[in-house]
């Protein structure tokens, strides 16, 4: 994956950057040593590494400020970082870059229960932020797999779902205001703790924006009633596409699940080996949650179970309890860690229309025999929003070369049946030269003039999103127009 070549002028005048950005922070929030650089040089997208030039660690939204500012007099590209889970390479630094990462900055400002939200500092963690309020019976509904490391900071940048995302929505839907730091060091507060802000929708704008136009240090995040109750069922299937056709008849029938999640062969095998969940022997699972009162679930369930007949299931097994729950559960939240302990993979990222299921997976299936490279399938069902797992050997010479060839025909087949070329793990470097197969020219240049406002150097984030070509000569038009 091409990166865009380092300023030269920015990487010789690295001790006197390191210096401003000293004065500003405290001494163990400005790591520049070569050595210690190198624990930023990737995220989750492994495959690729870069060390930064330098990272920082503010603590407060000042901070954050003062560091922007600097970096925007030095002309130095900055890469906001959470928790560095980006599986998109979301976060992955330019030689040229200063990380700025906001993992100290994990506070709860304020909770306000009777209006149901909670302000955070954006470093906090996912799953952290329903553990601030769980004890009063609220909970906040997005929950990546990744809940339990990965950043509020990071799910606004990639607009973050999860299992849940199909009754409760993805992060824009739970995200009620943020504070947010310009390049230039101007701090914004947009949005709020109340229904919608009058004018234009600049929070809509700012959820998914990939830490293009700004830095979030806090955001004010919807809380909801903990539900009386939930349960799963567990169907099994002998075909992928048969559990996909199941899929779309739910969905169509109007029952509206808190989740569907599917697994096939290969990560069914694979997760039980690895949590022992005792799945059945099948082809393809789905886990079915639904919520509300006992009579509610039981309601949910029987509808569910009639669909699923009519798909000839080798096995319906409704839940009775909080163990055979948490038993149906183990398997699909351990695949992507039961998966990783038998092979390199990349994990992709695209949504389709729910009616598309049964096409889609029938034609991922050519397309692994077709470059002989496996593929398993765990996803969120409910909302189109695939998650193919290529498997490839990181130590052989072209596979991860493959791999990408692959992902890409992939992502857009996902563009081809009516879906887009991402759910929730962004565009990042990922899938950038992929836009212009599912944006016209003219499109990519009106989301580029937005950065332009935001962001007239094009600092903030380099090489991510936009197609490279595209973002490099926008970069370099403004250092000509200095």
């Amino acid at each position: 994956m091409e990166m865009p070549v380092p300023n030269t002028a920015v990487l010789s005048k690295k001790a006197a950057v390191v210096r401003r950005l000293s004065e500003v922070l405290p001494s163990d929030a400005v790591i520049h040593e070569e050595r210690e650089v190198k624990a930023y040089e990737c995220d989750a997208l492994t495959a690729y590494k870069c060390p930064p030039l330098a990272a920082v660690l503010p603590s407060t939204t000042e901070q954050v400020a003062a560091v922007l500012k600097i970096c925007h007099e030095e002309n130095v590209p900055v890469v906001p970082r959470g928790s560095g889970t980006s599986l998109a390479g979301g976060a992955l630094p330019t030689a040229d870059c200063v990380i700025l990462g906001v993992s100290r900055m994990n506070e709860v400002l304020e909770t306000n229960y009777d209006d149901r939200y909670v302000r955070v500092q954006s470093g906090r963690t996912n799953l952290s932020v329903t553990g601030a309020v769980e004890e009063n019976e609220f909970f906040y509904a997005p929950d990546p797999s990744s809940q339990l490391a990965c950043a509020i900071a990071g799910n606004i940048a990639m607009n973050s779902g999860g299992a849940h995302c199909l009754k409760y929505g993805v992060t824009t839907n739970n995200l009620m205001g943020v504070k947010m730091v310009t390049m230039e060091g101007e701090i914004l507060e947009i949005g709020g703790a109340h229904l919608d802000a009058a004018g234009l929708d600049l929070l809509g704008l700012i959820c998914g924006s990939e830490g293009q136009l700004g830095v979030v240090t806090e955001a004010t995040l919807r809380i909801l009633r903990k539900p009386e109750g939930a349960r799963p069922v567990l169907v099994a299937f002998n075909d992928n596409e048969v559990a996909g056709a199941c899929v779309a008849d739910i969905i169509k029938a109007g029952v509206l699940p808190v989740a569907i999640e599917f697994m096939d062969r290969l990560c069914i095998e694979t997760t039980e080996n690895f949590a022992q969940a005792g799945y059945p022997d099948c082809n393809a699972l789905l886990i079915i949650e639904v919520e509300g009162s006992d009579a509610e679930i039981d309601m949910q369930l029987d509808l569910i179970a009639k669909i699923a007949a009519k798909h000839d299931p080798i096995e319906v097994r409704q839940s009775k309890s909080a163990e055979e729950s948490a038993a149906i559960w183990l398997g699909r939240k351990s695949a992507f860690g039961a998966i990783g302990q038998i092979s390199d993979y990349m994990c992709l990222d695209g949504t389709i229309p729910v009616s598309a299921l049964p096409q889609v997976l029938g034609r991922i299936g050519e397309l692994s025999e077709q470059y002989g490279l496996q593929v398993g399938n765990v996803f969120h069902a409910g909302d189109g929003n695939m998650h193919p797992l290529i498997l490839y050997n990181a130590n052989k010479d072209g596979d991860l070369e493959l791999c990408e060839q692959m992902g890409a025909d992939i992502l857009r087949l996902c563009v081809e049946v009516g879906g887009c070329l991402t759910g929730e793990h962004g565009v990042g470097i990922e899938k950038r030269d992929l836009m212009v197969d599912q944006y016209a020219p003219d499109d990519l240049d009106i989301q580029m003039s937005v950065k332009d406002v935001f962001d007239p150097k094009w600092l903030l984030n380099p090489a991510k999103v936009f197609p490279l070509a595209s973002s490099d000569a926008r970069r370099v038009s403004s250092i000509a127009a200095e």
